[in-house]
């Protein structure tokens, strides 16, 4: 009777413990990057404001360093007219589709220490990652129709 409730408590730890894919692709994306290009999947002049910090011009060009041991991250905007500096945020990647290998990013502005001011988050879909590449797709309502915004990043 032990044995069996040993069993029971062993597997229902490993089942609620973070997914291998998910393990590995923390390893791939910890570093440092640069966020080299965004995109969007409609023609035209748009005013985008990326997590509510800054414009498009702004964020090309800006550095991420990822730690995923503890799931924080710091970017830096240093872009000519913009308002300059270190961001801090912390994230969590959520596998959505195992089978296809389908991952949700969340991304949540906090202070140095980590604490969110508003506890408002992001969700983008980390649509790609290797070990010299990462995209990011986020698709956002412009007057009813799906808008994506597509960030293509470089590990350095």
């Amino acid at each position: 009777m032990k044995r069996l409730i040993l069993l029971l408590v062993t597997l229902s730890i490993i089942s609620c413990g973070t997914p291998k894919t998910v393990r590995e692709s923390k390893k791939v994306i910890k570093g440092d990057w640069v966020l080299n290009s965004i995109t969007y999947n409609q023609t035209g002049t748009f005013n985008v404001t990326l997590f509510d910090d800054a414009s498009k011009s702004c964020f090309e060009g800006s550095t991420w360093q990822f730690i995923p041991n503890n799931n924080t991250g710091i970017y830096t905007i240093n872009s000519a007219g913009c308002m300059s500096g270190e961001r801090n945020f912390v994230f969590t990647i959520q596998e959505v589709s195992p089978e296809m290998g389908l991952y949700d990013f969340l991304l949540k502005p906090t202070n140095e220490k980590n604490k969110s001011e508003t506890n408002q988050g992001y969700r983008v879909n980390l649509s790609q990652l290797s070990d010299t590449n990462m995209q990011w797709k986020q698709t956002v309502s412009l007057d009813g129709q799906p808008f994506v915004i597509t960030m293509n990043f470089t590990k350095i």
